[in-house]
């Protein structure tokens, strides 16, 4: 096959002016093009009075040698180079049990699916419920305020990414991905449902809606595979001898013995983190970011990416905003969901954190993104034993609780920020307009209303932060307004908190993908080792060939 880049097309083109162009560009007749594969898509919006999509496609056409011969390089025209992923040959150990993989998000299901598909029957554990008795549970939430700790936006099968945009882009291809993970994980998604053109989009998504059906034909089929899994199944303790993983222990008592765990657990198994410590699994604290929702009407951002009257295949406009403030630290967007919901994503109770959720159509009145600051352990350091607040204010009494062991000073940070956000909103979504948050006073509603899964009220949302968070909040978000016209305008809806961006602790693994515990695999967001659903599904892939290359079935 033959491969041309950067062909560029007006949005709205056919795909026989499509076949025209690629024709010319070979100098040869559309009809001698035997088959047309899209490698890549993306829109170049540079001039938004010429919106174009800009291709790399792959063509098989006869005397393929001539054309390139007769090419030379010219006008992006190359051999095109299949690539291909490829499981290891098993290793020489015999695993005396299957594999347990605790978690069901992104990491656990890829790992679990490719372990399955090798034959290794693979044990996967996930503390909520199935993905559609799981949206029934958080629906009922949102609705009623009544919180199940261990089936929510954070918990259930299809991990935390179940409720969000779905986006499927990594930074993690190219040079970087020599092992084709990037495409594997992709090409398995279609495999389970997924639209096709997610193989080739520049900005892939898939949306709640779809991420449902999705992560259960994935579980479906690791059972057809020979794999179980097992819901409402919480691993509360672990069998160590000789540091040496003998089995797990779920909340029933009920001991699975493994020779091998894979740890995919998630950013917000907070529970499951202090249990690892006692353990003396080896951690570090890291650094992650915390902030705001920010809302805006969705046509004005669709209309500051694409211009006035965009083509309507295109939906709702994507944002990506970074900047770095006087003060050293960098305030950025993450997560932006286009025509999407903020979502109450709390997983505790009396404590309150947001997340953004799309679903594939993109389709609600209003667009937003979290707007987070960098924060490191040297900040979260003060907030792990009463030393934050002095006690005078309502907001923190009693909000530390137990001191934890100091690898968790992140976790008790964002428990910090979270109780106080469920305070400011007495239970509710705190929601203020940008000009109240920059006068730090409750304010109401503005020209439009927010789209928020949860009840909500109009709070004081700056009181959520320390000064130095709010102060960096404020800069940041006013500083983006001279990217996108707009962004910081007075009726921008601000609410909080945006805690879970990563997780705050990184769980350590050698080489060979393995904990200081031998047999223990870390793997995915929450050990530290990924951020979001590809790169979380292609860490899966990683220590599912890790496994592989030691152990035979």
């Amino acid at each position: 096959m033959i491969q041309i880049s950067q062909i560029n097309m007006p949005v709205g083109h056919t795909e026989e002016e499509l076949k025209k162009k690629i024709g010319k560009l070979l100098r040869v007749s559309p009809a001698q093009i035997r088959e047309l594969r899209i490698v890549r898509r993306s829109v170049d919006a540079r001039k938004k009075q010429e919106l174009k999509y800009s291709y790399t496609v792959a063509v098989s056409i006869k005397n393929e040698t001539g054309i390139l011969n007769r090419s030379r390089g010219k006008n992006g025209i190359s051999a095109f180079k299949e690539t291909s992923y490829v499981f290891p040959e098993p290793g020489q150990e015999k695993l005396e049990h299957p594999p347990v993989i605790v978690g069901s998000g992104p990491a656990g299901l890829f790992c679990a699916w490719k372990l399955a598909k090798h034959g290794y029957r693979p044990i996967l554990l996930e503390r909520g419920e199935t993905a559609t008795r799981r949206k029934e549970i958080v629906d009922f939430f949102w609705k009623t305020g009544v919180l199940d700790k261990d089936c929510n936006v954070q918990f259930g099968e299809g991990g935390a990414g179940t409720f969000s945009d779905g986006k499927l882009n990594t930074g993690v291809k190219g040079e970087k991905d020599k092992n084709h993970r990037n495409q594997e994980v992709l090409d398995l998604f279609v495999q389970a449902g997924a639209p096709e053109n997610i193989r080739y989009d520049g900005r892939p998504h898939l949306g709640t809606d779809l991420l449902v059906k999705i992560v259960e034909n994935i579980r479906n089929e690791i059972i057809r595979l020979g794999g179980t899994v097992k819901f409402r199944t919480t691993v509360t303790d672990l069998k160590i001898k000789n540091d040496t993983i003998q089995a797990v222990v779920t909340q029933t008592g009920e001991e699975i013995p493994c020779n091998v765990l894979v740890l995919a657990i998630g950013h917000s198994a907070r529970d499951t983190f202090r249990m690892l410590e006692q353990r003396h699994l080896t951690m570090e604290a890291k650094s992650f970011a915390v902030g705001v929702r920010i809302e805006h009407p969705e046509p004005m951002i669709t209309e500051s990416q694409y211009g006035a009257n965009p083509p309507r295949e295109l939906g709702a406009a994507n944002y990506k905003l970074a900047q770095t403030l006087e003060n050293g630290r960098g305030v950025f967007s993450f997560c932006m969901c286009p025509g999407g919901w903020v979502v109450n994503a709390s997983s505790e109770e009396q404590m309150l954190a947001v997340n953004g959720m799309s679903y594939s159509g993109r389709d609600s009145r209003n667009s937003n993104g979290a707007i987070v600051v960098s924060v490191n352990p040297e900040d979260f350091l003060p907030y792990n034993n009463g030393a934050a607040g002095d006690g005078s204010s309502s907001l923190d009494a009693g909000v530390q609780g137990e001191p934890l062991p100091q690898v968790l000073n992140g976790l008790a940070f964002q428990r910090y920020l979270e109780a106080r956000a469920y305070r400011v909103g007495e239970g509710r979504v705190p929601v203020q307009r940008f000009a109240d948050f920059r006068e730090k006073k409750t304010g109401g509603k503005g020209s439009f209303d927010p789209c928020i899964c949860g009840e909500y009220a109009y709070a004081n949302t700056a009181e959520i932060f320390p000064d130095f968070l709010y102060e960096s909040l404020k800069q940041g978000i006013t500083s983006f307004d001279r990217k996108i016209r707009g962004f910081g305008m007075d009726d921008a809806l601000i609410s909080g908190v945006e805690s879970r961006t990563s997780s705050p602790v990184r769980i350590i693994r050698d080489e060979h993908f393995e904990s200081n515990i031998r047999g223990i695999y870390p793997c995915g967001e929450g050990a530290g080792y990924a951020g979001g659903i590809t790169s979380a599904a292609m860490d899966g892939l990683k220590v599912a060939e890790a496994i592989g290359e030691r152990f035979h079935p």
